[in-house]
């Protein structure tokens, strides 16, 4: 069998490699899916609970609304927007199971290669096909060959720590049990009771963070919450952008989800600690944990730490390849002065594709949320242009590969989700542009169709 009869092995089955695999079969290439998780849109399903800044126009992608079509699948109001478990539920498995058996689940890659060449050798390498090693839930091991290999495998489960430094803080792995990395499901009983009441410690200053101080806000809002406080740890201090774009923001639900974040604040809530680097966390007398600065300061003890200060890819697997990724962001090495995030918001970055994630191991690209490394700015638009451009050059379709096809929205923090209640604004009639953000309150889960108050009709947005 030659190298081109071969697979192209796309790692996750989240939606940039779903819309990878959809994208390679559009193309006429045969995609094999390989899903760590049991079930497709694993990582997405862990954060459920949390609805999107995206509407439904923005997080389909046309190749695989294309592959859905004919099964009767219909994409959900595109005004609206969905929550992870939404996303997850009435696309992202629609989608898998179109795919069939071409998407594994239960298989976690555990080594990429060249056949029959570790990193070290040179000679015919780029005749050999890729060897890509896969344990199976039941304890199976295979080695699958591969014409190429897409790692859209995300970032979800290597999470920052709350350490100023970017080590884990003194103290923060003893603390585990106090310590959570996710935002957290507040409509789960247990998860509810664990922060009722409680002073409760925010470190991070982007999205999630967003969302969980709206979140525990509520919480403190609600009959069963009084007395729940949350301190929120920056490492920056409080400025005109800390809470994103606002009014100004495209995204409208990414800019209420900011104003909700400043209302928590300004409501008396949360408060605020600017300039703060974790360097410890001790225990005072009754266990709780007393955050530590790199400069001194001692913050009063809390109950709870959750710790949303980004996400790391796991480059372990791919330890015999040939990568070229910055140094800062781990990105590749084209595509990380386009997401800096000292210089870049999401809408700010340039479109991209097969060239930007090209590394001296051909065949290879790291696509999605993995290919921005350590940058939180990543767009699932942005994915889904990543893996168009990706396909289209391995099926050598250079001009279409090459081609830009996507226009981002501006301003504002990416990265993260929108409020898990907020229900999707409208457009008024007449307008031009995104209407304005409202400040929403977290109560019961919103319904899918429920009435939301139009944005006056007004002028236009600036081009």
């Amino acid at each position: 069998m030659s190298t081109q009869q071969l697979p192209v092995v796309v790692i996750g089955a989240g939606p940039a490699g779903l819309a990878a695999a959809a994208h390679l079969t559009g193309r006429g290439l045969v995609p094999l899916v390989l899903e760590a998780g049991a079930v497709a849109g694993a990582a997405v399903r862990e954060w459920s609970h949390v609805r999107l800044f995206s509407t439904w126009s923005e997080v389909v992608d046309p190749a695989a609304e294309k592959l859905l079509a004919p099964t009767g699948w219909t994409r959900p109001d595109p005004a609206t927007y969905p929550s992870g478990g939404d996303w997850a539920e009435r696309y992202l498995q629609p989608l898998a199971d179109v795919l069939g058996d071409r998407v594994r689940t239960g298989a976690t890659v555990t080594g990429v290669s060249r056949a029959g060449r570790d990193r070290i050798v040179d000679a015919g390498r780029e005749a050999q096909p890729f060897v890509v090693h896969v344990e199976y839930a039941d304890g199976r091991e295979e080695r699958i060959l591969a014409r190429a290999v897409v790692d859209a495998s995300g970032t979800w489960t290597a999470p920052s720590p709350a350490g100023g430094s970017g080590l884990p803080a003194l103290g923060e792995k003893a603390a585990a049990d106090r310590i959570a990395y996710r935002v957290p499901d507040l409509t789960e009983p247990a998860v509810r009771a664990r922060y009722a009441g409680r002073r409760t410690a925010v470190v991070g200053s982007g999205a999630s963070a967003f969302t969980a101080l709206a979140h525990l806000a509520d919480l403190a809002r609600s009959e069963d919450g009084t007395g729940t406080r949350v301190v929120w740890i920056l490492r920056r201090g409080l400025s005109g952008s800390t809470f994103g774009g606002g009014t100004a923001d495209q995204l409208p639900a990414r800019g209420a989800l900011g104003l909700a974040a400043k209302a928590a604040v300004d409501d008396g809530y949360a408060d605020a600690v600017t300039g703060f680097r974790t360097e410890a966390f001790e225990r005072d007398g009754d266990g709780r944990l007393v955050p530590v600065g790199e400069d001194g300061r001692r913050l009063e003890p809390v109950d709870e730490v959750i710790a949303l200060t980004g996400f790391r890819p796991d480059l372990s697997f791919l330890s015999e390849i040939r990568l070229r990724l910055d140094e800062r962001l781990q990105a590749p090495v084209e595509l990380a002065p386009l997401i800096d995030p000292n210089r870049h918001s999401c809408g700010t970055v340039h479109p991209h594709g097969h060239r930007e994630l090209s590394h001296p191991e051909q065949g290879v690209y790291l696509v999605g949320m993995k290919s921005y490394g350590r940058a939180p700015t990543f767009l699932a638009l942005t994915g889904y242009e990543q893996v168009r451009s990706v396909a289209a050059a391995l099926a050598g379709d250079l001009d279409a590969a090459d081609r830009v096809e996507l226009t981002l929205p501006e301003t504002g923090v990416c990265g993260g989700a929108g409020l898990f209640d907020a229900p999707g604004p409208q457009q008024a009639d007449g307008g031009c542009c995104a209407p304005t953000p409202r400040l929403v309150r977290l109560g019961a889960p919103a319904v899918a169709d429920a009435a939301v108050e139009e944005t006056p009709p007004g002028g236009c947005c600036g081009s």
